[in-house]
């Protein structure tokens, strides 16, 4: 009898270590070890493997067609946006979220959507009784949709299941974490079991054209939970983003072999369910504080969708020996980078103040755009200094102050234009560029030293009434945003 093999496999990666040890020596991680039986993986000597030749098989043509609809519509805009314009067949998509966000919330509307439209559709849930799922799809006003369900753990009977009759066209596992398969021995969760199941159903997805969605649990830090090679696996991986105090959710694509990356759908979460969001802008502007200092309209892209979001800083004086730093939805390394350039190059002060950073509605920026937005809004706060409300800012700095160009100057523009806004702070790079045409007025900025002496000549007194001073400006923003008065 073969004695086990154990090993010491990193939660995180997957690599495996012959004894323990603190970190993992290969994504660096503390404390991610843990003790697996990979008898089932490695014990087969190569000598007692099979000595067959390979068989051969047919090449197909680049230029060949497809009897098959390339991808099939989900029935839901915002996830077709992100997922590429719908599934394609045979791919397998991985999402992953925090718990409780709506990732089976989405997943039961896209479904119910799909067997409304006569597709097959499978859901099963390794977490969830069916009478649960089916609870919740009563909820959501659901429930004579013709999905199929099941309550099932193991890999090699759902794929037996699967395989008799027609094939599905999506097939939901909820989630990858629960799934186990008798090839290997370790417990269910562990980094070989979800990497071994998530083999065998990606097997087959190829052979049999169905498209599968895998629900992934995530980790403290955000990032979705088991081996990183599953990520490599899979066609698509998309992060199901949201705050449980705010009703906005965000689905953006971290991978996509079938369509663009970073883009995102936007949904608003009711009670009879999520609700798509065509024009997340408006959205995420509603209600905005008008004539305020310390806030700046940065018009961003997220993939190929300008959205345009309100930035807002607060400065004020540090009791602290050491000023505090406080960042929501945006990289606290790059509101760093920003103030060093602001007290190198402009000469402000902030290294008395503490600064607290937020992106208003839950969403979270990554792009060096957003720079310039955040400067403006910080240099209106400490200056008490209100900015224009029917302008919009974005641009790049350098760490030598300068405003460096970005990318899609025209949609930005023409997003900025469609709301209702009339005048736009960017870099003075894009001045010849077409996206003027959008009817604004156009303010180019070479450096920052001119944004900040600019906003800093529109400062006034904390004591004086500048009721006066601002109700020509509050009487140029856009109709559709009402000032919040008290």
């Amino acid at each position: 009898m073969a004695k086990n093999l154990l090993s010491f496999v990193c939660q995180n990666c997957g690599a495996a270590y012959n004894k323990w040890q603190g970190k993992c020596d290969a994504c660096g991680e503390w404390n991610s070890l843990a003790e697996e039986d990979t008898t089932g993986v490695t014990t087969i000597p190569v000598s007692a493997r099979s000595k067959r030749k390979g068989r051969t098989f047919n090449l197909e043509s680049l230029t060949g067609q497809s009897n098959d609809a390339p991808r099939i519509p989900s029935g839901m805009g915002e996830l077709d946006r992100v997922t590429g314009g719908g599934f394609v067949r045979g791919s397998v998509l991985l999402i992953g979220g925090d718990p409780g966000i709506g990732k089976s919330t989405l997943l039961t509307q896209a479904t119910s959507l799909m067997a409304r439209a006569g597709h097959r559709v499978v859901y099963i849930s390794g977490e969830e009784a069916v009478a649960q799922v089916r609870l919740r799809a009563s909820r959501l006003g659901l429930a004579d949709a013709s999905v199929q369900l099941a309550s099932e753990t193991s890999v090699e009977d759902i794929v037996a299941t699967l395989s008799e009759g027609t094939v599905p066209r999506l097939i939901v596992i909820d989630s990858i974490q629960t799934m186990w398969t008798d090839t290997v021995e370790s417990a269910p969760g562990t980094v070989t079991q979800v990497r071994a199941s998530a083999q065998a159903l990606i097997r087959f997805a190829k052979k049999s054209g169905a498209t599968i969605i895998l629900v992934g649990h995530v980790t403290k830090d955000g990032q979705i939970a088991g081996p990183r090679v599953v990520e490599h696996m899979v066609d698509a991986v998309m992060s199901f983003e949201g705050e449980g105090s705010q009703q906005f959710r965000i689905l953006r694509a971290v991978k996509n072999r079938f369509g663009p990356t970073d883009e995102i759908g936007v949904f608003e979460m009711t009670g009879l369910g999520l609700r798509e969001v065509s024009n997340p802008s408006e959205l995420f502007l509603s209600d905005r504080d008008l004539g305020s200092p310390g806030t700046a309209v940065f018009a961003g892209m997220e993939g190929t969708r300008p959205v345009l979001v309100e930035l807002q800083a607060l400065v004020a004086p540090t009791t602290l020996g050491t000023p505090r730093r406080a960042v929501v939805g945006w990289d606290s390394s790059r509101l760093s980078m920003v103030l060093a350039v602001l007290e190198a190059h402009c000469g402000v002060k902030l290294s008395g103040y503490d600064v607290y950073f937020n992106v208003a509605g839950g969403l979270r920026i990554n792009e060096p755009a957003a720079d310039m937005a955040a400067a403006a809004a910080l240099v209106s706060s400490l200056c008490n200094a209100p900015l224009p409300p029917d302008a919009v800012y974005f641009g790049e700095i350098s760490l030598s102050g300068a405003v460096r160009p970005v990318a899609q100057t025209s949609a930005r523009l023409k997003e900025a234009a469609k709301l209702g806004f009339g005048r736009a702070v960017l870099p003075e790079s894009a001045r010849g560029d077409p996206g003027g045409d959008a009817g604004l007025s156009l303010n180019t900025i070479g450096g920052l030293t001119s944004l900040v002496a600019d906003i800093a000549a529109r400062g006034v007194k904390p004591t004086r009434d500048n009721s006066k001073s601002t109700d020509d400006e509050k009487n140029t923003a856009p109709a559709r945003f009402k000032r919040r008065d008290g």
